[in-house]
């Protein structure tokens, strides 16, 4: 059996063994270090490559933005940021049709910029706007749909610790991938409150109401947020300005926050062993999925089948935006089974040289920044795509009276409008890198 065989092989047996349960992590490093033996045809220069993939993997040190925006979210979460900007969003347009739900979103969106990561987003917010959404008479499926959807922005919206994995994939910067996806972000959050708006139109009996707040209310509200606000603009700004680095960003923004969240009483000596536990868990889970897809890539490299890909894909003579296309089809596919940082540690290697070899008309650094967002995107999409997309499970775990199929048929408008969202960023790229030529 060639190398190139043994990786294709590689596949369907990672695939199998995640479907038996086995951890993400745990099935990549299992393939690689068994495909790499069987390259090798020894144990030393396997035990060689894993201790020198082992020590290159966890030296990286733009890895140690990861706990830290983790961190960060624990303690907006603690620190009632996320409720605030929730009762903020609600105070100027909860009074509207469909107007509690799409303060939903603009809180997630908010959220989302001190946050990171989208799993969290969804089950803080859903902690805050499920009981508001249900009191103000919503019906179950579009409440737990609006905030699944919502959640998917903690990721696009900066900063992004999905992001900071794939720049380091591909060698780029981050500053300039966050930047890049600010506009994308901003224009799921309009597209989900558009779904929203005709959603309330079309079923209007599903949507609640409420009073229009007084305006001495909604301004008193709109300033409880000026925590998020302040951190924020040090964080990203400070970032994008080049005063400090992601990472020295990552711990400014930390530390600001787990200030705010003291001030406010969320935080003391037994909250903050949580948090801190909370993020060494998820940082664990992250940095296996890492080492896993580490030794498994290494083992395909071995293989030579990413540059036999790139070389095959090229010689074909395919339009490159059908290669593209074909590309991101595959990419929401897989989001029906795993998790958006495994797929971007599992499949960015193979596919990253195939887009590099294709001509795009665009420049190597805004055809990586570009490609990075549009993958971004769609791995998102596979969150809320039935019918295990793991944003809609973990909404629905906090709001058991309503029915897993009724969350399914009210989430596909918000599905379709992301397909929407990445056609118009696949057609005009420069939507996604104007800010960043600016």
């Amino acid at each position: 059996m060639s190398t190139i065989e043994m990786a294709l092989w590689s596949f369907p047996i990672m695939l199998l063994l995640i479907f038996i349960r086995v951890p993400i992590g745990l099935s990549m490093l299992l393939c690689g270090v068994g495909g790499a033996w069987m390259v090798y045809g020894s144990i030393d220069p396997l035990l060689n490559q894993f201790k020198q993939v082992t020590f290159t993997t966890f030296a990286n040190y733009n890895l140690s933005v990861i706990p830290l925006f983790l961190l960060m979210g624990q303690f907006a979460a603690l620190g009632g940021l996320s409720q605030a900007l929730f009762k903020a969003a609600e105070a100027w347009i909860g009074h509207r049709k469909g107007g509690v739900a799409m303060a939903a979103v603009g809180a997630c969106a908010g959220f989302g910029a001190i946050c990171g990561s989208s799993l969290a987003t969804a089950a803080t917010m859903g902690q805050v706007a499920l009981p508001e959404l249900k009191r103000a008479g919503y019906a179950g499926g579009i409440s737990t749909a609006c905030l699944a959807a919502g959640g998917t922005l903690g990721i696009l919206i900066p900063p992004s610790v999905v992001l900071v994995i794939y720049a380091i994939l591909t060698e780029q910067n981050i500053a300039k991938l966050f930047l890049a996806a600010f506009v994308p972000g901003i224009l799921a959050a309009i597209g989900y409150m558009i779904v929203i708006a005709i959603y309330a139109r079309w079923k209007p009996e599903e949507m609640g109401s409420m009073k229009p707040l007084p305006m001495k209310e909604r301004i008193a509200a709109t300033v409880r947020t000026w925590p998020v606000i302040v951190i924020f603009l040090v964080v990203v700004g400070g970032i994008y300005t080049g005063i400090f680095t992601p990472t020295e960003g990552a711990a400014i923004g930390a530390f600001s926050t787990g200030i705010a969240a003291w001030a406010g009483g969320g935080l003391n000596r037994k909250t903050l062993l949580g948090a801190v536990i909370g993020t060494a868990i998820a940082s664990g889970m992250i940095y296996m999925i890492v080492l896993g897809a580490g030794v498994y890539n290494t083992f395909l490299a071995l293989s030579q089948l990413p540059q036999e890909a790139a070389t095959t894909v090229a010689g074909w003579g395919l339009s490159p935006l059908l290669v593209l296309v074909a590309i991101l089809v595959l990419y929401i596919i897989l989001g029906c089974f795993m998790d958006s940082l495994s797929m971007i540690l599992l499949t960015i290697p193979v596919f990253y040289p195939i887009i590099s070899h294709l001509d795009f008309g665009l420049p190597p650094e805004e055809l990586a920044i570009w490609f990075g967002i549009l993958v971004l995107i769609v791995v998102e999409v596979g969150l809320i795509t039935p019918p295990v997309g793991m944003n809609l499970f973990v909404i629905n775990s906090m709001a058991k009276d309503v029915p897993i199929t009724h969350t399914y048929r009210a989430v596909m408008p918000f599905v379709v409008s992301d397909m929407v969202r990445t056609a118009i960023l696949v057609l005009f790229p420069s939507i996604t890198l104007f800010v960043l030529r600016l």
